[in-house]
């Protein structure tokens, strides 16, 4: 079991949740600069984010490869206009479904975390990318879902100027 993993992502969620309750609808609708994220919009792609690497996280318990499609993760942000959706909704969203994908990363079987998959498309879609002449875990998957999900966090917290 990924219990290490689990509560790190649980812990993530729970820390930001009040914290991102404080923005207020407007200020979370706000685009930064042309070509930004709203903080609406990075939280989305946190949710598209959730709802790809769920996907992932069990499809990968019975495969022998680790191998993904990606998305165009620009057009589901623009597709789904998160900036239209009120803010307390997508942050309500987002905690439950991440609450979820702990639950899930908690009970992975031992053998299909560590098992080493030769194959697989992490070398395009992973945050931190493995190259393709090196196996990969569904743990590193799970490890590195998580890193993303805190890179995006601090992109909300300490937006750039």
């Amino acid at each position: 079991m990924n219990t290490r993993t689990a509560e790190r992502l649980r812990q993530a969620v729970n820390r930001a949740t009040a914290e991102l309750l404080h923005f207020s609808d407007l200020d979370a609708g706000r685009v930064p600069a042309p070509g930004k994220w709203s903080k609406k919009e990075i939280l989305g792609h946190l949710i598209d984010s959730a709802a790809n690497n769920h996907a992932r996280f069990v499809r990968a318990q019975s495969s022998p490869d680790l191998m993904f499609d990606g998305y165009e993760q620009d057009e589901w942000v623009r597709v789904q206009r998160y900036r239209e959706r009120p803010w307390k909704d997508l942050v309500e969203l987002w905690r439950c479904y991440n609450d979820h994908i702990a639950f899930v990363i908690d009970r992975t079987d031992e053998a299909a975390l560590s098992r080493p998959r030769g194959r697989h498309s992490l070398e395009t879609m992973a945050f931190k990318t493995v190259p393709s002449t090196q196996p990969a875990t569904l743990e590193y998957l799970m490890i590195d879902y998580v890193d993303h999900l805190e890179h995006h966090l601090r992109q909300i917290f300490t937006p750039k100027p």
